[in-house]
């Protein structure tokens, strides 16, 4: 059973846009990625867990922001303090 995410309650995605269109550090490594994801808190764009960059997880692990959403149709957030989607 999934607990209540405080970081999905209290995240307000409005204002926060993407910085760039593209995983930026697979672009500057020329590197493919599948999936982008964006983070909620500054709007840095990573690639997903099943690219080779994982390059959204190293952003929350270096900087502790939890909360990304899945791109370009936002149709789902994941928390990664929670592990789980919201």
């Amino acid at each position: 059973m999934s607990q209540i995410c405080e970081h999905a309650e209290s995240i307000k995605e409005k204002g926060i846009s993407p910085k760039t269109n593209g995983c930026e550090e697979c672009e500057k490594e020329g590197t493919n990625w599948v999936a982008i994801r964006m983070c909620l808190t500054c709007g840095h764009v990573g690639c997903c867990d099943s690219s080779i960059g994982l390059h959204a997880r190293k952003h929350f692990e270096n900087t502790n922001h939890p909360l990304m959403i899945q791109l370009p149709n936002k149709s789902w957030k994941w928390c990664y303090i929670h592990e789980q989607y919201n």
